[in-house]
């Protein structure tokens, strides 16, 4: 039963929870940039460059034969890939801009002086009439 408890401590601890959040949402963030990149951004840049359809860009190393499929290069798919890594990489930099820009402004808002303690009230009190007798001798 310890293994269980120690489980369940682990997995309802607030970093578990947010890091499954994350990737949850990562996930369908991920899908909504493969859409974007590509049913919005190649088709214009294919066009761009001779109507090329990215998707469909390969190289057949080896030709189908009976039933075995052929051996394709699809290097489109994987240009395609790239710009999805892009944009993701650029969201999630200037997210994590934005974290640490609230970060410093929050580190730099000036903190309180501490209010001391009664004891140190006393020790100050102590230490001043001690320097005054001093003074008078």
């Amino acid at each position: 039963m310890g293994v269980l408890s120690e489980f369940k401590a682990f997995a309802v601890k607030g970093n578990v929870v947010d890091m499954a959040v994350g990737i949850i949402i990562g996930a369908a963030f991920g899908k909504i940039v493969s859409s974007f990149v590509g049913d919005v951004v190649m088709p214009p840049i294919g066009l761009l460059v001779g109507g090329v359809n990215f998707a469909d860009l390969a190289v057949t190393l080896k030709a189908a034969a009976g039933d075995a499929p052929a051996v394709v290069l699809a290097y489109g798919k994987f240009i395609q890939s790239i710009i999805d890594f892009i944009i993701i990489a650029f969201a999630i930099f200037m997210g994590v801009k934005v974290i640490n820009r609230l970060k410093r402004e929050e580190a730099v808002a000036p903190a309180e002086p501490p209010v001391p303690t009664q004891e140190e009230v006393l020790l100050t009190e102590i230490r001043d009439l001690l320097k005054a007798q001093n003074d008078k001798s």
